[in-house]
């Protein structure tokens, strides 16, 4: 447990507002929690949940230790490509289930960086990893994740921006035509499949853009860049299919191949602002061994 001592520099604003301004690891609903359990005093006195600030005042913040949730770290094998006080960046195998889920408490990307991470400050007032963005189980490649509020609020604003850059390696049936383009379509649930995405009239905007990298078997299949300007579920394989082209080993949205045991599509690099300074970083994922190999058996027939 910590107390911050704050000193109001404006007034005019709710106490909530002001603690999560001068706290980059609260939100204000963590703000108004504290509030409400006797843990905020102003100028001595215990606050109030309703007052305003007024320049001067003297706010006192106790902050408790992060609870603990029903997750245990799990000693799982994880590529670590960077890591600092704020965030961590990994490369994630195919196979590994990113978060927790009914039925799949263990085993996961989460349970992962629980073990991992031993300096986790904590997401939302509980001790665990703040994914920002996701990978599906049988994608391989680059994800950051957050360790404490601060930054996850930070990558969260970039995101929701569209200033984080994500480029994806996918081996599609066929060649693309044009060979670089921009796919707008919105994409929502499947009417009939509810475990599945599709384009649907009525779904949310989604934009990927593609560039042929290299023509494979005589155009039978071709290495695309991709770039998913929005962060829909699924959104690569959607568009990818809603044009022809389905990621080869994609057996939700195109068919299963036997060349390959999942579907071929690798994070290859991943650009954003650190959360602390702003400076730009990128980093870069060669494509794993299994992706790599079935790329060199086609390539060779």
């Amino acid at each position: 447990m910590r107390t911050l001592e704050l000193t109001a520099d404006r007034g005019g604003e709710r106490l909530d507002t002001f603690i999560a301004r001068r706290c980059p690891e609260l939100s204000r609903s963590q703000a108004r929690r504290l509030i409400d359990e006797g843990l905020v005093s102003v100028n001595g006195r215990q606050a109030k949940p309703s007052e305003g600030v007024t320049a001067g005042l003297s706010v006192n913040v106790t902050i408790p230790p992060p609870e603990t949730i029903e997750l245990a770290p799990e000693a799982i094998p994880l590529t670590i490509i960077y890591q600092d006080g704020d965030i961590i960046v990994l490369d994630k195998p195919a196979g590994l289930t990113v978060h927790p889920a009914p039925g799949h408490p263990s085993g996961t990307l989460v349970n992962a960086l629980l073990a991992a991470c031993p300096d986790l400050q904590g997401i939302a007032g509980t001790l665990r990893p703040g994914i920002v963005h996701r990978l599906d189980k049988d994608t391989s490649g680059l994800m950051v994740v957050a360790k404490n509020y601060r930054a996850q609020r930070a990558l969260q604003h970039q995101l929701k921006e569209r200033e984080v850059r994500k480029t994806y390696l996918a081996l599609v049936k066929g060649v693309p035509s044009p060979r670089e383009g921009t796919i707008g379509a919105p994409i929502g649930r499947h009417p009939k499949n509810r475990k599945k995405m599709a384009v649907v009239a009525d779904g949310r905007e989604s934009t990927t853009r593609y560039r042929v990298r290299e023509e494979i078997a005589g155009g039978k299949y071709s290495l695309l860049e991709v770039e998913p300007v929005t962060g829909r579920t699924h959104q690569i394989r959607v568009h990818l299919a809603a044009i022809g082209h389905p990621v080869v080993g994609d057996a939700t949205y195109g068919r299963s191949s036997e060349s390959i045991g999942r579907q071929f599509l690798h994070a290859h690099k991943l650009a954003f602002a650190m959360p602390l300074g702003g400076r730009t970083v990128e980093f870069v994922s060669p494509l794993s061994a299994d992706l790599r190999e079935a790329l060199s058996r086609l390539q060779a027939a």
